[in-house]
């Protein structure tokens, strides 16, 4: 299981992300922007507000989520 240890949200919706292990990776987030769920996050406001809670990340109030397993294998390496 991997585990974030710092994320930064920027203008283009991607996030990078540096693992425990040391491993930096950019995610995209735009594709998920098609999904009904992840619809609120278009607000860049919004987006920017994303939490760290090591196994996984949040944006809340609106309980929207996504795995460090899943960020791990849906990113590319920087």
């Amino acid at each position: 299981m991997h585990t974030i240890k710092s994320l930064q949200p920027n203008d283009d919706y991607e996030l990078l992300l540096e693992f425990e292990n040391g491993n930096k990776k950019l995610f995209n987030l735009k594709p998920y922007l098609l999904l009904p769920v992840f619809k609120i996050l278009k607000d860049k406001s919004v987006f920017k507000k994303v939490t760290n809670h090591k196994y996984f990340i949040e944006w809340q109030p609106h309980e929207i989520d996504l795995s460090a397993d899943t960020l791990w294998h849906e990113s590319i390496s920087c």
